[in-house]
């Protein structure tokens, strides 16, 4: 596997968000600073900015598919259409086993507010959602990209 999926959990649950714990699995692979991809992913996690859109896990995936598609091609078209083509396969893989991409639809309950984040923390969200994201995120990502 390209990142050790509990030592990427292990780092979710100290303090780092989905995106960055995802991104942070592969900074060896692509010779990142481990403080350069903390910094890149750390707008990302609860759906972009807790916007709770695409959801962070997904987020840091595209970021890694991006590096690896960087690192595999010759010139920028190439490298645009391989992360395209291997971003929307990851997709369509995401999405057919949870059915969507997006935060707010994963965790049901808006992050945003004193209720949301007491349901969030009351039901264990943070380990029955995010952390099966992660570990989904990781094992697409391990399928497209090889070890």
């Amino acid at each position: 596997m390209n990142a050790n999926p509990s030592k990427v959990i292990e780092a979710f649950r100290e303090d780092k968000n989905c995106s960055q714990a995802v991104l942070l699995g592969f900074a060896d692979r692509f010779s990142i600073r481990e403080e350069h991809a903390l910094s890149i992913a750390s707008g990302f996690g609860a759906g972009m900015g807790r916007l709770q859109k695409t959801c962070g896990a997904v987020s840091g995936a595209y970021m890694v598919i991006g590096l690896y598609a960087g690192a595999k091609s010759t010139n920028n078209t190439e490298r645009k259409e391989t992360a395209y083509a291997l971003i929307q396969e990851f997709t369509k893989r995401f999405e057919a086993t949870k059915g969507t991409t997006q935060c707010q639809d994963l965790v049901q309950c808006d992050l945003n507010t004193t209720e949301g984040n007491k349901m969030f923390e009351d039901q264990n969200l943070k380990e029955t959602v995010c952390e099966k994201c992660i570990e989904l995120s990781l094992r697409i990502l391990d399928d497209l990209l090889g070890g």
